[in-house]
């Protein structure tokens, strides 16, 4: 899936989308992919044919270890 582009709808992407077991029944969840060429697809699994984000496997571990250090603890 080479040149996968932000904003691609997420359910045109043959992937398997993985939801976080934190996710609650509300439905606030983020779902994300790996995509062939490496990258992260990401979504919002209350519009699953909504638009898709992707990262690089470099800036998804750049911000998941912002995350787990606490640095966006202030946005919730």
């Amino acid at each position: 899936m080479p040149g996968v582009r932000n904003g691609v709808r997420a359910s045109q992407l043959d992937v398997h989308w993985v939801k976080s077991r934190h996710s609650n029944a509300e439905g606030n969840c983020v779902e994300v992919a790996p995509l062939t060429d490496g990258g992260i697809a990401m979504r919002n699994s209350r519009d699953p044919d909504g638009p898709a984000l992707v990262y690089t496997a470099a800036e998804l571990a750049a911000f998941l270890a912002g995350a787990k250090d606490g640095e966006f603890d202030h946005l919730v």
